[in-house]
């Protein structure tokens, strides 16, 4: 087995030792867009893959803790820079709440090493995963995997979106004590390179390092490095070993303009690979951050993001900086000033920024063969369910091990199947009831009950439920739909069809409507046009949905699906 293996295997084995609280950070915060859904995901990470399994039901220790916060900032959003500082101490204030202990300060303990703390950023619209966040009333996060995991004893529930992420971010907790990790919603990767590290600079970010050297301009282009945002790493060639080598970021820059601006930084360039964005800031230089910003933070106004606001004025000169940002319609005084802004932060703060050797901004390698499923796509959010583990290839392993699935020997799991359904050698059937007949072709079903199922090729079929049958074409994807006397049908190829519920009020009754697209629609260009097949375009039922009570919407939906299941005799 190469080393790249074994530590594929490594890490996707890490993410499953969630025994004795393993892979856990010792906090979880999660920045949401409203309050409803804040307490749903305090609820379900707290009772899911985030619940102390350790003592779990005695006060002996607050960790692991989950703190839910609603982003109510002004029109526009704060940006993720502004947002990740914002939500943390949001929550650093929650967890005095939750707890009843005016003592408690999460910002100390990471200063102090004493505990790791992870944030996800979750909200967003997902235009290009339309129409599956409506489904859920918006909360993107929330869009359920084909596959279902155990919740507690004897329940199983699909995994959903945020709960995989978890799941699998939470390997790099070990190595993170006294930083803040922060990670994007919609993105599950398994690194090839080893994830247990220890820090040696205030920041340090996720990349896709191509090689030790800097590539040539034919390699950057093969590529396609002037696309990404791009995490350089500095050679050291002062030979000073007690530094550690920095790194710096360009974003969409041709390989020339690439070398001109980092040569100017001293040293030659190492490697170089895409950046994914997610990155970790150590408590020090977060309460510098939080401090420089603090007007920002108490006024709710203002929005600056990681990459153009932080990490590129932290690394780059001022000339280039400037050229950059004008590419992105900045006028040139608005980025000086910013820049002169960063420039003073980290000059006044220098003697702490140099204590103990530490870097400022460094990269973490995940390695070129890492697997990588990205659900932020309609299209995606197919392909890397049903396309890699209906597959039999290493990539499919993978998932199946993170699933927790490998080995066991059956494809139909917790499940209830008439002997007269056809389940092919290829499809999963998770957590579903089918009671009478049907066919089922290279196709993912997951919390699903009907009397009769005829599945086409490629398809997923995610928490529906009929007393009737329930039929697709090749490459369908059925969502959400519960339809207690009547069939679902979708026999089009490559239809989509999702189940969008209201809550309704003490006047009005629950509604429930269908929302259709196609599985090639997924471009975000549809967004703001009403499709023929629907009443509303997707951006008209997003502001519908603005601050549903999913929680409610949920206990309705479980109760619809229920009726189906007893209807069918299934309880």
């Amino acid at each position: 087995m190469s080393s790249v293996e074994e530590n594929l295997k490594s890490a996707v084995s890490a993410m499953n030792d969630v025994g004795n609280n393993k892979g856990l950070y010792d906090v979880t915060i999660v920045c949401t867009t409203d309050d409803h859904q804040a307490n749903f995901w305090m609820r379900k990470l707290s009772q899911g893959v985030c619940k102390n399994r350790e003592g779990s039901d005695s006060n002996e220790s607050k960790f692991p803790m989950v703190l839910a916060v609603s982003e109510d900032w002004s029109d526009g959003g704060a940006g993720n820079g502004l947002g990740t500082l914002y939500a943390f101490e949001k929550a650093a204030r929650l967890a005095k709440e939750q707890t009843k202990d005016d003592t408690l300060d999460l910002n100390a303990m990471l200063i102090n090493n004493e505990i790791s703390v992870a944030l996800y950023h979750t909200a967003g619209k997902g235009t290009r995963l339309a129409p599956l966040p409506a489904s859920e009333n918006n909360n993107k996060p929330g869009v359920k995997l084909p596959f279902c995991h155990q919740v507690k004893e004897g329940v199983y529930e699909p995994l959903t979106i945020l709960e995989a992420v978890v799941k699998q971010t939470g390997i790099y907790a070990s190595s993170r004590k006294g930083r803040l990790s922060v990670y994007w919603g919609d993105q599950v990767f398994v690194p090839s390179a080893s994830f247990q590290y220890t820090p040696k600079h205030h920041i340090d970010i996720l990349c896709t390092l191509l090689g030790d050297t800097a590539p040539t301009e034919q390699e950057w282009n093969d590529q396609g490095l002037d696309k990404y945002g791009v995490i350089a790493v500095m050679n050291n060639d002062a030979g000073d070993d007690s530094k550690p080598s920095e790194a710096a970021q360009v974003e969409k820059v041709s390989h020339k303009t690439a070398t001109e601006m980092l040569g100017k930084l001293g040293g030659s360039i190492g490697g170089v690979g895409p950046s994914l964005g997610s990155f970790s800031v150590g408590g020090t230089f977060l309460q510098i951050l939080c401090t420089e910003f603090r007007a920002e933070l108490e006024a709710k106004t203002g929005k600056l993001d990681t990459d153009p606001h932080f990490w590129m004025p932290l690394t780059l000169s001022k000339d280039d900086y400037v050229t950059l940002m004008k590419q992105k319609s900045v006028e040139e005084d608005i980025s000086t000033v910013h820049y002169d802004r960063i420039a003073k932060m980290k000059e006044s703060n220098a003697a702490i920024i140099s204590e103990n050797n530490m870097g400022l901004f460094g990269a973490v390698n995940v390695g070129k063969e890492a697997a990588w499923w990205d659900y932020g796509q309609l299209k995606l959010y197919s392909k890397n369910t049903a396309g890699v583990l209906l597959q039999d290839n290493a990539e499919s392993e993978l998932l199946k091990t993170f699933l927790g699935i490998s080995g066991t020997g059956t494809k139909v799991i917790d499940s209830k199947v008439s002997e007269a359904v056809t389940v092919d050698d290829t499809s999963y059937v998770f957590s579903s009831a089918i009671k009478s007949s049907g066919t089922i072709s290279k196709s993912l079903i997951s919390s699903c009950c009907a009397n009769e199922m005829e599945i086409g090729e490629g398809s997923i079929v995610v928490n529906c439920s009929t007393t009737k049958k329930i039929k697709t074409g090749k490459n369908c994807i059925l969502y959400n739909i519960t339809s207690e006397n009547e069939d679902i049908i979708a026999t089009e190829d490559g239809t989509v069809v999702v189940n969008v519920t209201s809550a309704g009020d003490a006047t009005t009754d629950n509604e429930s409507v269908l929302l259709k697209s196609n599985i090639d629609i997924c471009d975000g260009k549809s967004w703001k046009r009403k499709l023929d097949c629907n009443s509303m375009s997707f951006e008209e039922v997003h502001k519908k949905n603005k601050m549903a009570d999913i929680t409610k919407i949920g206990e309705i939906r479980s109760q619809l699906s229920k009726k189906a299941k007893e209807a069918l005799g299934f309880f």
